[in-house]
């Protein structure tokens, strides 16, 4: 956790140290001025100062999960470029004013003493408010960065906590500290991460679609640096940057870092202080104490706890008109014969709404665009009788509910308006004819495929018979490889997989059984030293197996479903088996395997490329980067027709492997969401 606290703890300690020592001059010129009496002024413009950053801080949480993913992500990336621009203001202001800050200070302190307590609350208001205004930006758009971590509030509240105490300590003249060059040290620190948060800031306008070049990588190390080790995981958090980095990311980060740190150390050498030391003490004579308080009836806690209130207030009243009328309040009925009843228009927003079966079938519940039978959001298998919340964003538009009962005709809502700016993405639905085309692509791939298999199963039962066992090996690769670039047709190949490359596991005699046979069968004894006669007949069976299953396939059916699914599941099963070398039975190329699934997957893709691009345009670039790291990670564990077993890999390149590739499984996961048929009858 201490990754994502450090930049937090820093600012922590800075901005806390400013508005402490700030505080701490305010009381000390009062104290000098023999007007205690006005202290509570004081405190009471540092409480509404406080009150008011902790108030901005809640508008903008709330103000950011109100909206969209894309709009969340413009939002912040916008947010974390204000904070760079206000950090980086703040870095050159104290480098320039910390000397006269003391001055400065008296001379107002002394000004508002003569003009009444309302000049002085204000005087400290704004003496502090900047500092906490800065400190609730900069610890939101950390925050924002480190996701769900509590790192970057655990290290503010260390780093103002710390604050305290030094300022404690100056004031009470128990500790001597260089100021001059505490806020020179903490001012390079904070520019270096300033660079990292612009970096992720602008990275998080491109992923909201306000700037280019989401997909144009500058840096692309994710295949050589393991994402989850110590020094990545500090480096991220600390300094904000990724493996994988875009060319804005990178020009702008070096670009701010160069000007900036440049400025930066110019201006301490050109404004390094002279030698001039200021009395430790002023007489009390200096500032006049100003009139008496006025005697009143008003008791003393009325000001300081209306303008601590008035803020939170105020926030309390932004997030409650900005809020999107709940439409979790509407409880909408679902039934065979009436779908939709108490379904009013919602506000734009992100919206979640009481779906209630009142029915007697279970039913698919959908909220779409009724004229274009776009799907904004849906609940499968409703049960009769039963609630559940569907969670949906809606914008300005025309919707209805859509109800499709286990049996019986769809029923449709009657539509509502919705009246209102905002973005909502609906997934355009898609029938069985819009994945024929693909379909039939597919289909004579996977037949073209299953030819060359029949010739290699061929060649390598040739092998064992003449007793070539070592070329057996060769050609038994080299088969079992293109088998494997066919995983989309799982469940299709019915008990042709079974036979062909079913696994020991569960059979009576383990690799022994007479069961066990296909591809795995001849693995295990190719690599264990079996003979040439006792692997002849599981040779022939394979063979026998891949003709029987080329001539079938013409006549199985392939729900055009499964076709979507495919292009998930191919990897689950490879991370779940290749990866973890269960499947190994002596040859030690997992890997291989691996990498024929891989190929699979991207033919899978590429049939599916129409519709994807259609729906989410900036899948498939996210994807292909993806599917071309995990690539580049297989081609460095092998050497020619040589694969380094699963189990010899270095630890920190498993990690590498395993990572990518989840992280490809990741992005591959919208594809069945993205392309399921949906029933509309």
């Amino acid at each position: 956790m201490w990754d994502d606290a450090f930049p937090s703890f820093l600012i922590g300690l800075r901005e806390g140290l400013e508005a402490g020592l700030i505080v701490s001059i305010l009381v000390a010129t009062l104290v000098r001025a023999e007007a205690r009496s006005r202290l509570p002024q004081v405190w009471t413009g540092v409480l509404a100062a406080i009150a008011v950053a902790m108030s901005f801080g809640a508008v903008l949480t709330f103000t950011a999960a109100s909206m969209p993913q894309t709009a969340q992500e413009a939002f912040g990336g916008t947010l974390s470029v204000i904070a760079v621009a206000f950090v980086t203001a703040m870095v050159f202001w104290m480098r320039r004013s910390a000397r006269n800050l003391s001055s400065e200070l008296r001379q107002k302190v002394t000004g508002a003493l003569a003009m009444g307590s309302g000049v002085l609350v204000l005087t400290s208001f704004l003496a502090v408010g900047r500092e906490g205004l800065e400190t609730a930006l900069f610890l939101w758009t950390t925050a924002q960065a480190a996701g769900e971590s509590a790192g970057p509030l655990t290290g503010a509240a260390i780093g103002l906590v710390l604050a305290a105490g030094l300022c404690w300590g100056l004031y009470r003249r128990v500790l001597k500290i260089n100021l001059t060059k505490f806020f020179t040290a903490t001012g390079v620190v904070l520019i270096v991460i300033a660079a990292g948060v612009l970096g992720y800031g602008l990275r998080d306008l491109q992923e909201g679609g306000v700037l280019p070049g989401r997909t144009a990588y500058a840096v692309d190390l994710a295949g050589s640096i393991d994402a989850g080790s110590w020094y990545s995981t500090l480096v991220q958090g600390v300094f904000n940057l990724m493996p994988t980095m875009t060319w804005l990311q990178v020009v702008a980060y070096v670009g701010y870092l160069v000007v900036v740190m440049t400025l930066f150390v110019r201006g301490v050498r050109a404004t390094a202080p002279k030698p001039k030391p200021e009395p430790a003490e002023r007489p009390a004579t200096e500032a006049p104490a100003g009139p008496r308080p006025r005697t009143g009836r008003r008791p003393a806690w009325v000001i300081p706890a209306a303008v601590v209130a008035v803020p939170a207030v105020i926030a309390g009243l932004a997030v409650a008109l900005g809020r999107p009328k709940p439409a979790g309040d509407q409880t909408v009925a679902v039934s065979e014969t009436d779908c939709g009843k108490g379904f009013t228009a919602p506000a734009p927003g992100r919206q979640t709404f009481r779906m209630h079966n009142t029915g007697r079938q279970a039913s698919e519940v959908y909220l779409v665009d009724p004229s274009t039978n776009a799907v904004y959001g849906e609940i499968e298998g409703l049960a009769p009788g039963t609630t559940r919340d569907l969670v949906a964003t809606v914008a300005g538009g025309t919707y209805a509910w859509r109800c499709v009962p286990a049996s019986g005709r769809a029923v449709t809502s009657k539509p509502v308006t919705v009246r209102g700016g905002g973005a909502a993405k609906p997934v355009t639905p898609v029938s069985e004819q819009d994945l024929a085309g693909p379909l039939k692509a597919y289909k004579a791939y996977v037949g073209h495929g299953l030819d060359t298999l029949v010739g290699q199963t061929g060649t390598l039962r040739r092998d064992i018979e003449g007793g070539h066992l070592d070329k057996a090996r060769t050609d038994w690769l080299t088969a079992h490889r293109t088998y494997a670039s066919l995983g989309a047709a799982y469940g299709t190949f019915e008990d042709f997989d079974k036979k062909i490359d079913g696994r020991a596991d569960g059979l009576p005699g383990g690799e022994h059984d007479k069961d066990f046979t296909g591809f795995l069968r001849l693995e295990y004894g190719l690599w264990h030293g079996q003979s040439a006669k006792e692997l002849t007949g599981p040779a022939r069976q394979l063979d026998t197996d891949a003709a029987g299953l080329r001539k079938a396939f013409p006549r199985q059916d392939f729900d055009p479903g499964d076709l979507p699914l495919r292009a998930h599941e191919i990897l689950e099963n490879t991370l779940q088996f290749e990866l973890t070398g269960d499947t190994d039975e002596g040859s030690g190329t997992n890997l291989a395997t691996a990498d024929a699934n891989l190929t699979g997957t991207r033919e899978l893709l590429t049939v599916l490329e129409p519709l994807l691009t259609s729906r989410s345009p900036r899948l498939l670039p996210t994807v292909d980067a993806d599917i071309d790291r995990v690539r580049k990670l297989l081609d460095a564990a092998h050497d020619g027709d040589h694969w380094t077993p699963v189990e010899k890999l270095p630890a920190a390149g498993r990690q590498r492997l395993d990572g990518a590739t989840g992280q490809l499984l990741e992005d591959l996961a919208p594809v069945p969401d993205l392309l399921e048929i949906r029933k509309s009858a």
